[in-house]
């Protein structure tokens, strides 16, 4: 009869481990491990040896507090000649002695979390398993180094913002490997809903990463639950700080944690997106932020979105129904067993609070071909991702007297779909991932499925008048600008038009704010074939004051055809452009010596700024912490504010210093300097 082995001590080997299953970056204090790879413990024995076939060891590993063989959270096995990677299985990889090397590899698809490992008499071990994108039988398999390197590994990213013309990248520190950051996103599964209701039902869910998805999706956004984020788009952020001050997740996650769960004050679209990003990076989920420009947030399901405007062509709120000049939302990579094949692959998972899903605010995960092909039945929430990206738009114009007119309005939805690019910082347009190209069969195909018979009957309204609005080159922040309203008479008819041309400041989410400059021509004669440009002088002095955070200014020119009395309406959002960030590294950049950066912004409005401050962060490079650095002196129109800071790289390779510059006229200003830190 085998003998039990006795055991004395052993040894994780946590740095040989956690670099075999890339999880080093978390830390070589515990042992963290990925589903479906073996991972090696050193046994240490009290007395005898090992002998194969003659020596014995019961091992049992459980998750989660009432664990049990039917929802797979708990395994009893013992020693086998050679590993069974699909699982729960033990080998001895070394020769016969005192020492034994224990070979330990889990199912491919075990549930993700923290678990219990129980040694035969010797006792009881810990460790930290995820789900694991290098294993084939996994089902977030991606079979592709360079991409695992940027959807898995990379801490920093670039976030898309501004408008469809002028994507502006804005750069986040995810920082998923950070100190505690683990521990705060296994702490978020375990304050979902569905955990406090059936903690034994949840902890087997999570061999599943669509019911990860889904769970993050809900808990990142605290509107059912403890959430992490409370969502807010207003101006007025008492009692928390505007969404633009964020530059990483890592002091959401860790406020979170550290604060009994309290929501983090507070988020917006690509806030709530970046720490969905964060959190299933380092849960082992491949994953990126994608941004949709012109995103339509469609209320009644209708696939219409319906607009509203004054006589002066200016937009009234009469509907939920919304245009963001954004939205910002998730990729998560996997497999969809659920689901006929074919649609594996990325699946778009929406964190910010818009509508209920099962009674709960979240979205998703809905595979993007779903979204494509017009399967609007697929889970999850395929309607609502559908006319995000292919919404038709009616305007109608409300008059003074209170009746309604429709009005000739060309607006596109699901313009430039961005991500960052894999292994660089250019945009990478994924359009063609949602939907086909406008006018082509599979366009037709998709529309037909998804019953769009808005968009299938749609026909170009060609009145003969032509009106759009044209901007100049360089809309920078502080500067007086032009903007123009170009009318076209294709007609063979003589036109006498009205045309109302205004601006008024706007944010991200199609809030309307002040006026910032209007015209109002009554008498403007069109020759056959004539086209004539109008043009609207934006002054800093009428503009600053109105601006969002968001630096948006919303152009709309109307005109009304008196002969035809129809009207026709071109809308258009002028993003205005921030300073740039200069950031020059002094010194050669290495693991664990100290280094300077000297960041130097110039001021270019005509006023003076004050309380001007640097704020800094960046994985690997500053602990972990936020540094800030606070200039006491104005700086004048011209001037530049600059001031020089010091940290210590903690890991060589590829890393981002995010900078945020902050004042009392110029706020939340971003930037970035990509530093190799070498060994």
């Amino acid at each position: 009869m085998a003998q039990a082995l006795d055991i004395a001590r052993w040894d994780l080997e946590c740095e040989f481990n956690n670099t075999d299953h890339r999880t080093e970056l978390n830390g070589v204090e515990r042992l963290i491990v990925r589903r479906g790879q073996p991972f090696t413990i050193n046994l240490h024995l009290r007395s005898g040896d090992y002998q194969p076939g003659g020596s014995a060891l019961d091992l049992a590993v459980e998750t989660g507090p009432q664990p049990s063989d039917q929802y797979g959270t708990q395994a009893s096995f013992g020693l086998t000649d050679q590993i069974n990677t699909s699982r729960w299985s033990a080998a001895v990889t070394s020769p016969p002695g005192n020492m034994v090397s224990l070979s330990i590899c889990s199912p491919p698809d075990a549930p993700i979390g923290r678990w219990r490992l129980t040694l035969g008499q010797g006792g009881r071990v810990e460790f930290v398993l995820l789900y694991n994108p290098w294993c084939p039988g996994d089902v977030v398999y991606m079979d592709s180094e360079e991409k695992l390197a940027e959807y898995i590994l990379a801490q920093d990213g670039i976030i898309y913002r501004g408008g469809w013309k002028y994507p502006i990248p804005t750069p986040w520190n995810y920082g998923q490997f950070e100190d505690g950051i683990l521990d705060a996103c296994l702490r978020i599964l375990d304050m979902n809903p569905k955990c406090l209701r059936n903690p034994g039902k949840d902890a087997s869910g999570r061999r599943n990463p669509i019911y990860v998805s889904r769970v993050l999706s809900a808990m990142v956004n605290c509107n059912d639950d403890k959430g992490v984020l409370l969502g807010r788009w207003t101006d007025n952020y008492d009692g928390g700080v505007s969404p633009l001050s964020w530059k990483g997740s890592v002091a959401i996650l860790r406020n979170w944690d550290t604060n009994a769960c309290q929501p983090v004050r507070f988020g917006q679209c690509w806030v709530f997106a970046a720490v969905a990003c964060s959190v299933s990076r380092a849960l082992g989920i491949p994953c990126r932020l994608v941004t949709n420009y012109n995103s339509a947030h469609d209320t009644n399901s209708n696939l219409v979105i319906e607009r509203y405007v004054d006589e002066n062509g200016q937009l009234v709120q009469k509907s939920r129904d919304m245009i963001w000049n954004y939205h910002c939302w998730v990729e998560n990579w996997m497999t969809r067993p659920d689901l006929k094949p074919g649609f594996d692959g990325w699946q778009a998972m929406d964190p910010t609070p818009q509508e209920k899903s099962e009674g709960v605010y979240c979205c998703g995960p809905i595979p993007l071909k779903a979204i494509k092909e017009g399967e609007l039945t697929y889970k999850y929430d395929a309607p609502f991702v559908f006319a995000e990206v292919n919404a038709d738009v009616h305007t109608f114009m409300k008059r003074k007297d209170g009746s309604t007119e429709r009005i000739i309005n060309s607006v596109n939805v699901g313009l430039k779909i961005s991500t960052k690019s894999v292994g660089s910082d250019k945009r990478e347009d994924i359009t063609h991932l949602y939907k086909y190209p406008e006018g082509s069969d599979g366009e037709r195909e998709a529309f037909t499925k998804a019953n769009h018979q808005n968009k299938l009957l749609q026909q170009q309204d060609n009145a003969g008048l032509l009106i759009v609005i044209k901007v100049s080159t360089d809309m920078r922040k502080g500067c007086d600008f032009d903007v123009f309203a170009v009318i076209t008479n294709n007609t063979p008819n003589e036109k006498r038009c009205r045309l109302v041309f205004g601006s008024r400041a706007v944010s991200y989410n199609g809030i309307l704010g002040e006026n910032c400059g209007f015209k109002d021509l009554l008498n403007v004669q069109l020759a056959p074939g004539e086209e004539k440009r109008v043009a609207l002088r934006m002054n800093y002095s009428k503009y600053a004051e109105n601006l969002t955070e968001d630096n948006m200014i919303r152009l709309a020119a109307l005109l009304l055809d008196y002969d035809t009395q129809k009207s026709y309406l071109s809308v258009r959002d002028v993003v205005l452009v921030n300073p740039e960030i200069k950031v020059r590294i002094l010194g050669e950049p290495k693991e664990n010596r100290k280094l300077a950066a000297e960041i130097t912004l110039q001021n270019p409005l005509p006023v003076p700024l004050q309380n001007c401050c640097f704020t800094v962060e960046g994985s690997n490079l500053t602990g972990g912490q936020i540094i800030t650095e606070r200039l006491n002196s104005t700086v004048e129109p011209g001037q530049d504010a600059k001031v020089k800071i010091y940290f210590t790289p903690t890991h060589s390779g590829l890393r981002k210093l995010v900078v945020d510059f902050d004042s009392n006229k110029l706020c939340h200003v971003k930037g970035y300097r990509n530093v190799i830190i070498g060994k």
